[in-house]
């Protein structure tokens, strides 16, 4: 076991030597279980007094912590992808990215935290609300988290979903299939997206719903980089292994349905990444660092089609 990590090591960090920074579990907190810390500074990310990350153009940098000014901003909420996990520096993040390039005519915050469920996304909303400028966009960028707790046992779904911090399922305990997941995964996203929608109307925000990408769910054949870093992470993780019956394209088709549906009865646009980054990225193109999270390329591309789909100035 030593080799093997030993080689993983080596070769994820002669590829991505920032990944060393990212790192989960963060720090507990009440409420919202964890959250990262605050005040935080490495070579790759820097965080607030609150522990959000700060959203990057040019010189300039902002956060809910440290912002000031009475003009309104917009917010891309979720988890780990809006965090940037992958991201070789604050300026590479899809947040920063709309905010440097893509869209700047009004500042982005990274509004989001690692290894959040559809619960845990809210709350955080709803605990800063009174700290927040005007805002006049909210993209939620989110929906693989719920699908993969969605394999957890019933008695840890409870009202609200489970969360990344719950019993693994006994080796002999059933798990829910793809068709089943994807339909308790959607009901929940959809429950909490109906508040979104609710607190959105009343700050004067556009909300919309993007399902963020999973790497098979947007092509069939990873790039090399891509390759080699999945082989090696399975060595140490299997999430491939453990979460074979949610990889699929098909079971993204579905799961993108699903919540294409909820959104369209709850008035909320929807998009979905996968099949948007399937119809602009090369065979070439490196977009992920791994399964879940991108590369600094593929969040820059995430970004262009975000501020080209929704007509973000």
């Amino acid at each position: 076991m030593r080799l093997v990590r030993n080689r993983l090591l080596s070769y994820r960090n002669q590829l991505l030597p920032h990944m060393q920074h990212y790192y989960f579990p963060v720090p507990e907190q009440p409420y919202l279980l964890w959250f990262q810390k605050p005040d935080e500074s490495n070579e790759a990310f820097h965080t607030d007094r609150l522990g959000f990350r700060f959203t990057v153009s040019g010189d300039r940098r902002t956060s809910p912590g440290t912002h000031q000014g009475d003009g309104p901003v917009r917010l891309l909420a979720g988890s780990s992808s809006v965090f940037g996990v992958g991201a070789s520096t604050d300026a590479a993040t899809v947040a920063s990215r709309l905010w440097s390039t893509y869209a700047p005519a009004e500042p982005w915050f990274t509004f989001g935290g690692q290894a959040f469920n559809s619960a845990q996304e809210l709350l955080l909303l709803t605990l800063f609300h009174h700290m927040l400028p005007p805002v006049s966009e909210i993209v939620l960028y989110s929906g693989v988290n719920n699908l993969v707790v969605s394999r957890l046992p019933e008695e840890q779904q409870g009202v609200h979903g489970a969360h990344y911090m719950g019993e693994a399922p006994a080796a002999d305990a059933a798990v829910p299939g793809p068709a089943e997941r994807v339909q308790r995964a959607a009901d929940r996203t959809a429950a909490h997206l109906r508040t979104w929608q609710a607190l959105a109307t009343a700050m004067g925000a556009r909300l919309v719903f993007a399902l963020q990408p999973l790497a098979s769910w947007v092509r069939d054949e990873p790039a090399e980089q891509e390759k080699k870093l999945f082989a090696e992470l399975d060595k140490a993780s299997n999430f491939r292994g453990v979460h074979a019956d949610i990889v699929a394209m098909d079971v993204g088709r579905d799961y993108a349905a699903a919540l294409d549906k909820r959104c369209q009865e709850l008035g909320v646009p929807f998009l979905d990444t996968n099949q948007l980054l399937a119809s602009r990225a090369t065979p070439q193109d490196w977009l992920f660092a791994d399964r879940v999270h991108m590369t600094d390329a593929g969040y820059d591309l995430v970004a262009r089609i975000l501020a080209e789909e929704l007509e973000l100035r």
